[in-house]
Order: structure tokens, then C-alpha cells, then sequence
């Protein structure tokens, strides 16, 4: 494998001539102590509008642009499901790069904090692109934010992001269509499997625009002995109509 160091575009400042609000605001406007309480009693959490209806439509017009991704997977090929999804090459679409940077502060202090609840010795960074660094030196240098396509009766199956020794402990899924409108079914659905107990299901509603913040692998449960890890696995409930999309924000990088 090439040794050659990928480079990720940095997002460029907020703007004060921007009509609406930029990336940068919005996740600071977030309720992160409920989001931080919500991922710690269940996985995962709302963040609502996150995107704006004309960035969700945006990102959602990219699927047909080759050029701004890396690879194309069709989910019934491998047995993931139905429907295709496709992973961005770097540089990354502008609005992508800005989640990316803006999202991760906000995460890493609760990630650090679950990896000592568990007992992991793994500690993260500040800032995302030292932790991309981290991950390029081990050779997981290709981007892993995805832009997802189902049509009426596609799906995805229960699944982990992994894609490498380096984890980030948490992800982001935004919903860029409108339920009612654009498609229906196609719920965001998340496992939780506790040792000896059977596995617990949250369904997660979302608008267009709305983000889900949850946990890519495991996350930690205080218990009557102890803390425990839980394992948590992640997909979509069957599309009945229409069509929906989502981009997907992951934080490590790909061997």
C-alpha cells in the first residue's frame, strides 16, 4: 500500500454573509448534554435540522456526480441488504468536510469517556484532523462518508462501520429526505445486545434534515457489578414507497 499521506480539505471558516446559519453554528447551537445523556442511556440521539431542505436536496443530486466518489457498492450483491450507497473520494464536498470538523469536538469528550468507562486505553484527540493523521499513518487513508440511495421495497441489514484497527466510537447518519413526501417506511433502526438478555431494538424517527448520533460498535452500561459493554449494530427498515437518501459521517478513515 502506498505510504503517500492523504490530505482532507479543510472546511473553510463560517461566513457572516450566509443567509442561513452555516454547519459550524448549527452543530454548536446542538443540546450537547442531552444529546451526551441520550447516547449514554440508549446509543444514540436526535440532532433535529441539522441540514437545510436545499443542502439535504443538494447532497442528495450528488449520487449521480462519479466524480466526487471513490467506489459504488450495490448492498444485494455482498448480502448487506438492498439498494446502493456510495463513498466519497476526498476532497470531499464542502458541506461533508464542515460535518466532519464541526461534529467531532463534540463527540470526542464522549467517546473518551466510554473508552475509560470500558476500560480502553484509546483516547482521541481534539481535533478531527490530528485523529485522521492517526488513522493514515496505519494505512486507512481513503474517506469513508457515504451518500445512501433505496427505492420501494430496498433495505439495509443490521450492520457495524468498521473498516479498519482505528474505530471512531460514534457516527452520523442525516436523513436528506422528507418521510410522507418523498418515501415511506424506511426507518432508521438500531440493536443493542446485552450479554445474556436478548437484543433490545430503537426505532429512531426522522425528518428531513435530522441527524442520529449513535455508536458505531459498543458502548458502556452501568450494571448492578459493574460497567459492561453492550454491542450495537445499526440499518433501515424496508422502503414501501418512493425513494430515500442519506449521507452517512463517519470519522475514521478506510484501510
Amino acid at each position: 500500500m502506498s505510504t503517500q499521506k492523504v490530505t482532507a480539505r479543510q472546511p473553510r471558516p463560517p461566513s457572516a454573509a450566509r443567509s442561513v446559519k452555516c454547519v459550524f453554528e448549527r452543530v454548536a447551537d446542538a443540546d450537547w448534554a442531552r444529546v451526551s445523556e441520550a447516547l449514554d442511556a440508549r446509543g444514540c440521539a436526535t440532532v433535529e435540522r441539522l441540514l437545510m431542505p436545499a443542502e439535504c436536496e443538494a447532497l442528495a443530486a450528488l449520487y449521480a456526480e462519479d466524480a466526487v466518489f471513490r467506489s459504488r457498492v450495490v448492498m444485494a450483491r455482498h448480502g448487506f441488504g438492498r439498494g446502493e450507497y456510495k463513498y466519497f473520494e476526498y476532497p470531499l464536498p464542502e458541506v461533508i468536510a464542515e460535518l466532519r470538523a464541526a461534529l467531532y469536538p463534540r463527540l470526542a469528550p464522549i467517546a473518551n469517556r466510554w473508552n475509560t468507562a470500558m476500560g480502553i486505553e484509546v483516547q482521541y484527540p481534539e481535533d478531527h484532523a490530528e485523529y485522521l493523521e492517526r488513522c493514515h499513518a496505519a494505512g486507512q487513508v481513503r474517506p469513508t462518508p457515504l451518500l445512501l440511495r433505496y427505492g420501494a421495497d430496498d433495505y439495509n441489514c443490521l450492520h457495524q462501520d468498521l473498516y479498519g484497527e482505528h474505530v471512531f466510537p460514534l457516527q452520523v447518519a442525516i436523513l436528506l429526505s422528507e418521510p410522507g413526501r418523498d418515501f415511506t417506511g424506511g426507518e432508521f433502526v438500531l440493536t443493542e445486545q446485552r450479554p445474556r438478555m436478548q437484543s433490545r431494538a430503537e426505532v429512531v424517527p426522522l425528518r428531513q434534515g435530522d441527524a442520529v448520533v449513535f455508536a458505531v460498535h459498543h458502548r458502556p452500561v452501568q450494571g448492578t457489578r459493574g460497567v459492561y459493554r453492550v454491542n450495537l449494530r445499526h440499518g433501515v427498515s424496508r422502503i414501501r414507497s418512493g425513494h430515500r437518501h442519506t449521507v452517512g459521517v463517519i470519522f475514521h478513515d478506510a484501510a
